[in-house]
């Protein structure tokens, strides 16, 4: 049985009723089919419609045939009359999204004469690909054609031509399509074949924002959000760079300055403190020529710095050089090494005494170990 589509009928209803012509068990949930529904299912990019069935949650909706099947959470009684209602505030920015991707989409069809080959509305943005390569600096301009088209209000349409009219159409559409066509047209901005909700006019989109455009395939995908999700990702990002310019003391529209200032002073004190640990490193490395076999514990080196420091006292002490650093709490770094030497076996027992993992070449390895100091201490005492 074919499923009356209130949704297509006036996209803004949020409340029916609707009688069930049958409810099947799948699985843990059940498909229920209705004799008319305003829950839009997943297609053409969109997603499905959720809400409630009476006191079944909708879960899932999908077309299947003439009819439309919504998955639910518990049975509900075929011929029973079952009063449902969709999100409402989720299917308004379903439709937000698509009307501003058909904004954009149309813009760049008849700037470039790109398609639109791919589009996805997920849950942290939307994207579209198209079929050519856009320019990066155009971006900022089409993203405010698309809402000089938002400020101007204009009425959407949903168009059901003869055959002979849409003959006489120019519109777009992923793929050749046979039978009825129902198309959206944006006056002055878009004409496409589409199964979708859409706002009724432009105004109602708010706002759209593309954030990013890169190279994929033969053409671009464009990242972008519409309405309430662009607002509240502009109104995080906000809050963001205010407590940015509140740590750095910057004017809002000077974090990025203030950061290079900051990444700048940083790399300054790591040049210095590189410098520092290289001397430092140099002086070890002399105190304990032709020491012979070592065992160093040095607080506070990176993985590179452990590293560096093992490197300079084996190719003095004359033997092999063990470093480490860290604490009992969290464990040790750790860097093993003699010149000409194959430590392999060794690292392999330490490895197995001290619950550590790592490994290099024969005659250099570095990991880490959990085992405390003095454990570390009495494994190489006893060697």
């Amino acid at each position: 049985m074919a499923t009356r589509r209130l949704y297509y009928e006036d996209a803004y209803i949020r409340r029916f009723e609707a009688e069930v012509i049958s409810c099947e068990p799948k699985g843990k949930r059940y498909e229920v089919v209705l004799d008319q529904t305003a829950f839009f299912p997943e297609g053409g990019g969109q997603a499905p419609d959720l809400g409630a069935l009476g006191a079944a949650r909708v879960l899932d909706v999908q077309e299947r045939g003439d009819g439309i099947v919504h998955t639910c959470d518990r049975p509900l009684s075929p011929g029973e009359c079952v009063a449902g209602e969709i999100d409402w505030a989720r299917r308004f920015r379903l439709m937000q999204q698509h009307s501003g991707e058909h904004l954009v989409s149309g813009l760049v069809h008849e700037r470039y004469g790109w398609n639109n080959v791919g589009f996805h509305m997920g849950a942290d943005c939307m994207t579209i690909d198209f079929s050519g390569p856009i320019p990066p600096e155009d971006i900022p301009g089409i993203e405010r054609a698309a809402n000089e088209a938002v400020w101007a209000d204009l009425p959407s349409e949903v168009l059901l031509p003869t055959a002979e009219e849409l003959e006489q159409l120019h519109y777009r559409s992923k793929k050749a399509l046979t039978g009825q066509v129902r198309l959206v047209r944006f006056p002055g901005t878009d004409l496409c074949a589409c199964c979708g909700t859409h706002v009724a006019r432009t105004g109602e989109i708010g706002l759209i924002k593309i954030l990013s455009c890169i190279k994929f395939r033969e053409g671009v995908r464009i990242e972008m959000m519409c309405g309430a999700q662009a607002l509240d990702y502009l109104s995080a990002i906000h809050a963001q760079n205010h407590e940015i310019s509140t740590l750095l003391s910057a004017k809002p529209m000077q974090t990025a300055k203030a950061v290079r200032r900051v990444l700048a002073e940083r790399d300054d004190a790591l040049y210095r403190l590189t410098a520092a640990e290289n001397q430092r490193f140099e002086e070890i490395a002399e105190a304990l020529g032709g020491a012979g076999d070592c065992t160093l514990f040095e607080p506070n080196l990176s993985p590179d710095g452990v590293r560096k420091l093992a490197v300079a006292v084996m190719e003095r002490c004359g033997g092999r050089c063990a470093v480490f650093s860290g604490d009992d709490e969290a464990g040790y770094k750790y860097a093993l090494g003699q010149t000409g030497g194959d430590l392999r076996e060794l690292v392999r027992q330490m490895n197995a005494s001290l619950s550590g993992r790592g490994g290099g070449k024969p005659f250099f390895a570095q990991g880490s170990v959990g085992a405390k100091r003095a454990e570390i201490e009495a494994f190489f005492a006893a060697l």
